[in-house]
């Protein structure tokens, strides 16, 4: 059995709420989280002194084009009409298979760096199925704990038996949902074969809506439910968050980059206030930063803005455990309760953004940054320490992702 003590931390839990607890232990077995609690023995196990650290459990990303990240910064200015031309109409296309697997490596690994520890990949780069395994196989790679959402190449381009073979391609950390369309994009009718595609082989769904009338066309289909996250959401109505709500659907907002593509006022307030649990991603970093930490402090601002009751543990909350719940899994990450998998964070709390620190849960939705993630964990497995990724290779996936950024230039 493999043993970790992580010791003397000052340790926030999300599970019930969020709450910080100094000078704690927390104890790993075999990747799983064994005990929280002062005085841990530390018989037969690695010792990580957490002292000067916050220990908290690690991010998760709800919604994030991974494959996109060897074309980072490349429409910093882009509104959403302009992003679809230049970057999914335009760049795709010439993606090979090695650059989906570049990409996919080296945004997971970006993920990883900033204590973003579990992903969901919404990948439509679907070109073959060469650039599916590229993609889920990066993913594994990596590391990182990810949900690799399948879309099909095109709303009109449906591939139901590609989607069943690429469930057979996950497994361990990596698992999949559908990254559907939806009625935004394609019909009805194919919106309605994928959602029954999706329930006959037990995925999740994912998909991006905005404006009005989406969510009452998946209504009068019958197709709402607690196994579909709704993506930005701009611009929908109350009784079509009322709908979600009292399905039991989730919301990914990207408070971000939906301000910078101007596609509306992020929604997280309206959304809060209807009773929807929502969560964060940061969608596309070719037009913004892919860290959580920026995602929460964009958050936070705008959901005070509407609603100044909005408190910085609840921000937290949508980047650990409701995210967690949106992905279906919450029984196994986004808490620190003992028996769900050690995916991790250790902040440095012992520098000029945090001291002196006070409330340490507010200090890390509004003050941290990624300078401060010192340790990360997945799985019980150190991918980062003392600051850096711990891969002997990561010169090697910075290489691949320089090259196949050169490619799609030339």
């Amino acid at each position: 059995m493999s043993r970790i003590l992580i010791r003397h931390g000052l340790v926030i839990d999300t599970e019930p709420a969020p709450h910080a607890t100094p000078a704690t232990d927390l104890l790993i077995e075999d990747g799983v989280i064994a005990a929280v609690g002062p005085g841990l023995p530390a018989e037969g196990a690695e010792v990580i002194d957490a002292r000067g650290h916050i220990v908290l459990p690690g991010f998760v990303d709800t919604h994030r084009h991974t494959w996109q990240s060897v074309l980072r910064s490349t429409a910093p200015y882009a509104s959403l009409g302009e992003y679809l031309e230049a970057i999914v109409y335009g760049a795709a296309p010439r993606f090979r298979p090695e650059d989906v697997h570049a990409g996919n490596l080296a945004g997971a690994l970006e993920c990883l760096n900033s204590g973003i520890t579990t992903l969901l990949d919404w990948s439509h780069i679907q070109r073959s199925p060469e650039h599916t395994d590229a993609a889920v196989a990066a993913l594994r790679d990596s590391g990182i704990r990810a949900v690799f959402g399948y879309a099909h190449p095109a709303p009109d381009a449906r591939r139901p038996d590609e989607v069943r073979r690429a469930l057979g391609l996950v497994g361990g950390r990596v698992s999949m949902t559908l990254a559907a369309w939806g009625p935004g994009f394609s019909s009805i009718e194919d919106t309605e074969a994928d959602w029954r595609l999706a329930r006959e082989l037990g995925m999740r769904i994912s998909v991006h809506v905005n404006g009005r009338g989406p969510i009452e066309r998946l209504r009068d289909r019958g197709l709402l439910g607690a196994d579909t996250t709704y993506i930005h959401l701009n611009g929908a109505t109350d009784e079509e968050f009322t709908l979600i709500a009292d399905s039991g659907g989730t919301a990914s907002v990207s408070p971000v980059l939906e301000d910078q593509m101007r596609l509306g006022r992020p929604e997280l307030a309206r959304l809060r206030a209807a009773g929807v649990r929502t969560t964060l991603g940061a969608d596309a970093v070719t037009s913004v930063a892919g860290d959580m930490f920026g995602l929460m402090r964009a958050a936070f601002a705008a959901t005070r803005a509407d609603d100044p009751t909005v408190s910085a543990a609840d921000v937290l909350r949508m980047a650990t455990l409701d995210g967690a719940v949106a992905l279906g899994l919450d029984d196994r990450i986004g808490s620190l309760r003992p028996g769900k998998q050690a995916d991790l964070v250790l902040l440095r709390a012992d520098t000029p953004n945090l001291v002196p620190l006070g409330d340490p849960i507010t200090a890390v939705v509004t003050a941290a940054d990624l300078s401060n993630v010192d340790t990360v964990l997945v799985g019980g497995k150190i991918v980062k320490q003392g600051g850096r990724l711990v891969r002997a290779d990561l010169r090697q996936a910075f290489d691949l992702a320089e090259r196949s950024a050169a490619h799609l230039a030339a």
